[in-house]
């Protein structure tokens, strides 16, 4: 046996073949400009510098969405259409009477008519709807108009009368009324609607108060008794005419907001996050230690238990807002009438409220599950924020002001939850059957590419695995050569 040499292993002395200090693990590190980092520093860099630029561009082209819904809205107010409707004078007992007050107001109404910024003031005859008023609430709840000004038929000939007989009981805002349904959309309602709505009305009355003066007190300079008519009811010289509003369903309760707007965004995320949770154990059926289950029976289970998770998922969602008492009870009121707090299906309303969380969350989940099966990280953090900013941007603003690329959002799936949830939280015009129906065809689509993204991630899974066991049998084996030259070499001394 040869003499032991200075610097030879020794096993027994520490873990590394040597004395503790000989034994010592080197320090292999260098400096960030070092040339053997000259490759590695020149990737990485790169890559930075290519990720960078992909990321803004993804910002840039997605983001942006959610600020170009609002782009020059005021340009497109000519879309909010509102009926202008002339009664007066039209409908006995009054047609021999010479109508003032029904002219005056068509007349201030279409002066307020612009290329731009400017509601969509439209004059129609009272024929078109057979002289019947209520044909025009129903035209307006029936979303064919989002507002309507309906001169009254009796305007001038009350107003005449009252200054003929000095009734102190006349009320100017019986001359005309405005409807509108402000649960149609928030938004629009108090941004745009209400503004130039009010500011018609004051037009209007400014309009037609100054001509309405001059003539009455023409009248009164010949007759004494008018003047003390005026008097004695002055509100036949001012205002003389004014505006009764009917909002036809209020938004009521405020605490119903959330579920209309942002609450809808965690049912966008409670459906992405929800697969992080269920993958993992359903892929466990093709883990090691067991025969492998039969692929088609693996995509039937995982679609199975992902819709079912998400019926009891959407249950917990849908009972926030009934703990919260927004109303899901109410009966259903008649088109034409005011009523603050109606419910599409009385008792109905929430089973009908929770199947369709459950159906929208089952179009995200499933849709955002293929993504995940199919992309992988980083990329599913990029499709939340698409999904999260194209959803939102078009479902929390109207399309209808929003420039004409974005009609695709009619088919999108937060559009039609928004909209079917407020015909049955307020018992709006129902179109719940297409909403219902853009949301069954996301579910099938996304059916129908589940059994390919499951594919996909099954490949994925057994080639990591395969990577990852060659990987640690290489370690091993590596580990396993270097004890037996250790070993070698202590029985050499």
């Amino acid at each position: 046996m040869r003499p032991r040499r200075p610097g030879d292993h020794n096993l027994s002395q520490d873990g590394y073949g040597g004395n503790k200090e000989k034994g010592r693990r080197r320090d292999d590190s260098v400096g960030f400009w070092s040339d053997e980092l000259n490759a590695t520093r020149s990737h990485v860099c790169k890559h930075w510098a290519l990720d960078t630029l992909a990321f803004s561009t993804f910002i840039l082209a997605v983001i942006s969405l959610y600020w170009a819904m609002l782009f020059r809205a005021e340009d497109k107010l000519s879309s909010l259409v509102v009926y202008i409707v002339d009664f007066d004078s039209l409908v006995a007992p009054y047609i021999n009477i010479n109508p003032i007050v029904g002219p005056s107001i068509v007349a201030t109404a279409k002066s307020l008519i612009a290329p731009t910024g400017a509601l969509g003031w439209r004059s129609l005859p009272a024929s078109q709807f057979n002289f019947d008023p209520t044909a025009i609430r129903q035209a307006v709840y029936d979303d064919k108009a989002w507002a309507a000004v309906i001169i009254n038929a009796n305007a001038t000939a009350i107003l005449e009368d009252a200054v003929a007989s000095g009734n102190v009981s006349y009320d100017p805002m019986g001359s005309a009324q405005i409807i509108y349904v402000g649960a149609r959309d928030r938004n629009v309602a108090s941004n745009y609607l209400q503004p130039h709505l009010q500011n018609l009305q004051a037009t209007a009355t400014s309009t037609f108060s100054q001509t309405w003066t001059r003539q009455v007190l023409s009248r009164a300079s010949s007759n004494s008794t008018i003047l003390n008519n005026i008097q004695t009811a002055p509100q036949t010289m001012w205002p003389a005419i004014g505006f009764s509003t009917f909002n036809l369903r209020p938004f009521s309760p405020r605490v119903a907001t959330p579920a209309l707007s942002i609450g809808l965004l965690y049912l966008i995320i409670i459906s992405f996050m929800a697969p992080n949770f269920y993958i993992p154990k359903q892929m466990r059926f093709i883990g090691p230690g067991h025969r492998r289950l039969y692929f088609y029976q693996l995509v039937i289970f995982r679609w199975l238990s992902t819709v079912a998770g998400y019926l009891f998922l959407s249950l917990s969602y849908s009972l926030i807002s009934l703990a919260f008492q927004i109303p899901f009870s109410t009966p259903s009121a008649p088109d034409t009438v005011p009523s603050n707090s109606a419910t599409a299906y009385h008792y109905g309303s929430f089973p009908v409220y929770w199947m369709l969380n459950f159906v929208g969350m089952t179009a995200f989940g499933l849709a955002c599950e293929n993504v995940v099966m199919v992309v992988g990280q980083p990329w599913t953090d990029l499709w939340l924020i698409f999904w999260l900013v194209t959803n939102a941007a078009t479902s929390f603003y109207s399309i209808t002001l929003a420039p004409g690329f974005f009609r695709w959002a009619y088919a999108w799936p937060l559009y039609n939850i928004v909209q079917a949830t407020r015909t049955i939280l307020f018992d709006l015009h129902s179109k719940i059957g297409l909403n219902f129906g853009v949301l069954f065809a996301w579910v099938a689509v996304d059916t129908a590419l589940f059994p390919f993204c499951c594919y996909v991630l099954r490949r994925k899974t057994l080639r990591k695995r395969r990577k990852d066991s060659g990987q640690r049998s290489d370690r091993r084996g590596e580990m396993d050569d270097e004890v037996v030259r250790a070993v070698s070499d202590n029985e050499i001394d």
